[in-house]
C-alpha cells in the first residue's frame, strides 16, 4: 500500500510540476512574443529593460553595426543583438554584437533570442565574453518585468 502512495504522490507532484510550468509560460506572453517582427521584438526588449530599470537606446533598423539596442544601467553599457526567429541562432549574431561592442565602446554584448543557440555560438560567446539569453531566460524576464508591473 505504501508503495502506491510513494507512487500517487510522485505523480501528483510531476502533474503541479508541469502545472506551474504551463503557467510560467502563459504568464510570460512568449506565445505573443513568438507571433512578433523583428522590429516589434527590439520594441519589445526595449520596454522590457527600460521597466527593468535600464536607460535604452534602439539603435536604426539598418546600419545600426550590429546593436539593435543599447542599454544603461549604473554606468554600465551594454549592446544587444535581437533575434526574433523560429530556428536556433548560430555564428553571425554573436559575430555582430562582438563588434558592436567595441564600435559603441560597451562593457558587454548580449543576445537575445525567443528562440535558442546553436553549439557553435555558444562556443564562440563563451571564447569572446557575449552573454547569450535564450528563450527560458526571455521567458524569466518576461516575468520579472510583469511582476514589477504589477508592484
Amino acid at each position: 500500500m505504501e508503495g502506491f502512495i510513494v507512487i500517487f504522490l510522485v505523480i501528483l507532484a510531476m502533474v503541479g510540476a508541469r502545472y506551474q510550468r504551463l503557467e510560467r509560460l502563459r504568464n510570460s506572453g512568449i506565445a505573443e512574443i513568438d507571433k512578433m517582427s523583428g522590429a516589434e521584438f527590439e520594441n519589445y526588449l526595449g520596454q522590457l529593460f527600460r521597466i527593468l530599470g535600464y536607460r535604452v537606446e534602439v539603435t536604426q533598423t539598418s546600419g545600426d553595426y550590429g546593436a539593435d539596442l543599447i542599454l544603461t544601467k549604473e554606468g554600465n553599457r551594454i549592446v544587444v543583438q535581437a533575434k526574433r526567429y523560429s530556428k536556433n541562432v548560430g555564428l553571425k549574431a554573436v559575430q555582430e554584437v562582438q563588434s558592436a561592442r567595441a564600435h559603441y565602446a560597451a562593457a558587454e554584448a548580449w543576445v537575445i533570442t525567443n528562440s535558442n543557440f546553436t553549439g557553435q555560438a555558444v562556443v564562440l560567446a563563451q571564447s569572446n565574453g557575449v552573454k547569450l539569453i535564450s528563450r527560458e531566460e526571455l521567458i524569466s524576464l518576461c516575468v520579472q518585468m510583469k511582476r514589477v508591473i504589477e508592484q
